[in-house]
Order: C-alpha cells, then structure tokens, then sequence
C-alpha cells in the first residue's frame, strides 16, 4: 500500500504566475477546516522564503537607496546592504509575528477567506477591504483580525532594532502602518479577483 503526504491547506497558484498566493482559499463553498499550529508556522516560512517576495524585498531596498528614503541608511554599496537587509527582516518579522505568533496565540485563521463571484462586485470589494481587520477564528467565527493588526505592529517595532535612529520616529512608524494596510488591501483585491479574471481572459481552470 502506497501512503501519500497530505495535500498542502496552502494555495499553491500564483497571481498573474509569479505573485505567490498562499494565503489565500479560493473555493469557500464548502467548509475549510481550520490551519493547524504547524501549518500557521509553515505558512509564515513559505511567505517569507519565497523567491518573489525576496525579490520585492531587494526592489524596496533600491528604490530607498535611489532617494535615500526610510530607512536612512545613506549612500553606497554598505547602505545598500543595510536595506536589503533591513527590507527582508521586515518581511520576515511581521509574517513571524502575524501568521506564527499571534494568529496560534489568538487561534485565528490567517488565510484569506475568498468570498468569490456569487457574489456581486460592490460587496466583494468591500469583503476585502474589511478582511484587514476581520479574521475567521479556528472555530469558524468571526472576530477582529488581531493576529494581523498587532503582529504587524511587533514587525514594525521590531526595526527599531537594527533602523537607524533617523528612521525611529512617530511619524516614519505611522507612515509605515499605512503602507503595510494599503498593501494588505491590495493584497485582499488581488486575492479575490484575480481567479476571476485568469477564467475569463486565460481560460484556466480554477481548482
């Protein structure tokens, strides 16, 4: 008798192909058990190690040494450095204390719940929108998402350990907290429309 490993709960496909999408279930008509604690763990791993969102992580870190932006760091190749590595461990700090720490200690679910084209656009997009501050618990309601606010708040207070003194200040942090709920937004939109459109225009089927 031939034992296979279980099938991954993660999501597997790629946004436009190379967008990793691991957070998202994009078939939500029948019930989804919940992540085990191990599989929260894997979750935050896979989203940190992917060769995509390193590769974001090094265009960050360009795009603020080009204007020596936040995280001041100055100028040169050791600047440079200096924000590589300060982009990755900010990648790997929030999805740490998001999808690993919090979301096991608050039993919240920390995938994207997708709620698909049964429903109409307007309500859709608000479902998304609102995803940011809502999370599914593992036992299946509803609840302030916690896991993401504060686990990204830890990420961001976390930096101040290795950004420069010039970079730890109020309105730098706050600037930060937006740039990370903009991107949980677009992030939520692409998730959720993207089967979508990939049915429509490549004639790909959806599992």
């Amino acid at each position: 008798m031939i034992l296979y490993p279980p099938r991954s709960p993660l999501n597997e496909q790629r946004i436009l192909g190379v967008m990793p999408d691991y957070q998202t279930v994009r078939e939500t008509s029948q019930s989804v058990p919940p992540l085990t604690p191990q599989q929260k763990w894997l979750l935050a791993e896979k989203e940190t190690v992917d060769p995509f969102n390193i590769a974001s992580a090094l265009m960050t870190a360009g795009f603020s040494q080009a204007g020596n932006q936040t995280p001041k760091y100055g100028e040169g190749d050791r600047a440079y450095g200096k924000r590589v590595g300060a982009a990755l461990a900010d990648l790997g700090t929030q999805n740490f204390f998001s999808a690993g720490v919090m979301a096991n200690l608050l039993h919240q679910d920390p995938r994207y719940f997708r709620k698909g084209p049964q429903a109409r656009i307007v309500t859709r997009v608000a479902y998304s929108v609102s995803r940011v501050v809502v999370a599914r618990q593992d036992s299946g309601a509803s609840a302030f998402n916690a896991s993401n606010i504060v686990g990204m708040a830890l990420g961001i207070a976390a930096s101040n350990a290795y950004y420069p003194a010039a970079s730890i200040r109020g309105r730098v942090m706050l600037s930060r907290v937006d740039t990370s709920l903009f991107g949980d937004v677009v992030g939520n939109l692409m998730s959720e429309f993207w089967p979508d459109l990939q049915q429509k225009f490549f004639r790909r089927k959806i599992k």
